[in-house]
């Protein structure tokens, strides 16, 4: 049986479907358009692996886009207000709203050094972690090629993504 929030997704204009779903991959209006002509969803979980495998099934340029589209932990666009609803609640629900001034300046560090690294800003659910272990995998994953850290970035997003769902759908 169809949920009302997915009988109201999939009944939307293929415009308002677009926007309405645009945030749930960080900025990435094109994820929810590549997948607009596939509705109706028969469920949630349809929904999430559709728009998973358009990801998946994107050029690299595309992923990378994706990726880049995504904030620094704790970075300067937090500290202006300037990250969406999501990210916002995502960072501030494990406190990276909230650090000390060496919290603060270890993660400007990490977040400078990653980026010069692998050219894209770390990213981590951290809806699957805490502070604590946002910092290791950040000291870690330094460490990895870039390559690796592209995947390891797709398959991050994909959790971020498959939590704001359930998080629409009230799941």
């Amino acid at each position: 049986m169809e949920s009302s929030a997915l009988a109201e997704i999939n009944s939307l204009e293929s415009g308002q479907f677009i926007a309405r779903l645009g945030g749930i991959y960080e900025d990435s209006p094109w994820v929810p358009a590549a997948v607009a002509g596939q509705r109706p969803f028969a469920s949630p979980r349809h929904l999430i692996d559709a728009m998973r495998a358009a990801v998946e099934g994107a050029a690299p340029e595309d992923q990378l886009r994706l990726i880049r589209a995504h904030p620094d932990l704790a970075g300067r666009l937090a500290m202006a207000g300037g990250l969406s609803d999501c990210s916002r609640e995502e960072q501030s629900g494990v406190g990276l709203d909230r650090l000390g001034a060496a919290e603060f300046a270890e993660f400007q560090e990490l977040n400078t050094r990653y980026r010069a690294k692998h050219g894209f800003p770390f990213i981590i659910c951290v809806r699957l972690t805490d502070k604590a272990g946002i910092l290791e995998a950040f000291r870690r994953r330094i460490a990895s090629g870039t390559e690796e850290e592209i995947q390891t970035a797709l398959r991050e997003i994909h959790h971020i993504a498959r939590l704001r769902l359930h998080d629409l759908f009230g799941m």
